[in-house]
């Protein structure tokens, strides 16, 4: 399996950096020019940029060119880019999850789990808020990736 994000910090980056720990292969699109609330994102992730600096288009293509998408929020109402996100996968027919640590909490790993197990894909689409909007949603994805991939994950990959 393969993990795609888009880089922008928070739930993106959180994702990029579970996939470098654990030897998972990782990718995805990001704006021209790399650009991230932070800065430029660094070139150790293995992002290509899309022809345009609009966030919208990066967010696009990765709902496009992936399996299967999960977003994140801490919220249980999904705003902005992660809307968006979810907007996109419906309009491409692509299995959507949404895990809020509202509603889910410690159901999260469990949920992606069986979700992974029933979709199998190949690449996975991981997005949800800048770390500015929510500034624990990269705690989150951490940790319900951790335990997914420790429970369910590891042997399928």
């Amino acid at each position: 399996m393969k993990i795609i994000s888009g880089g922008q910090t928070g739930a993106d980056r959180a994702a990029l950096d579970f996939a470098v720990a654990h030897g998972i292969a990782h990718g995805g699109w990001c704006p021209r020019g790399r650009l991230a609330e932070d800065g430029r994102i660094e070139e150790r992730y293995q992002l290509m940029e899309t022809p345009s600096d609009d966030p919208i288009q990066r967010t696009e293509w990765n709902v496009r060119h992936s399996q299967v998408t999960v977003v994140f929020s801490i919220a249980a109402r999904l705003t902005g880019g992660s809307k968006k996100t979810a907007e996109l996968a419906a309009k491409y027919q692509k299995p959507l999850l949404h895990l809020s640590r509202e509603i889910d909490g410690a159901e999260a790993s469990r949920k992606l789990g069986q979700f992974l197990l029933k979709h199998r894909p190949n690449s996975l689409n991981v997005a949800g808020p800048r770390h500015s909007e929510e500034p624990e949603v990269g705690q989150f994805v951490r940790e319900v990736l951790e335990d997914a991939w420790a429970t369910f994950l590891k042997r399928r990959i």
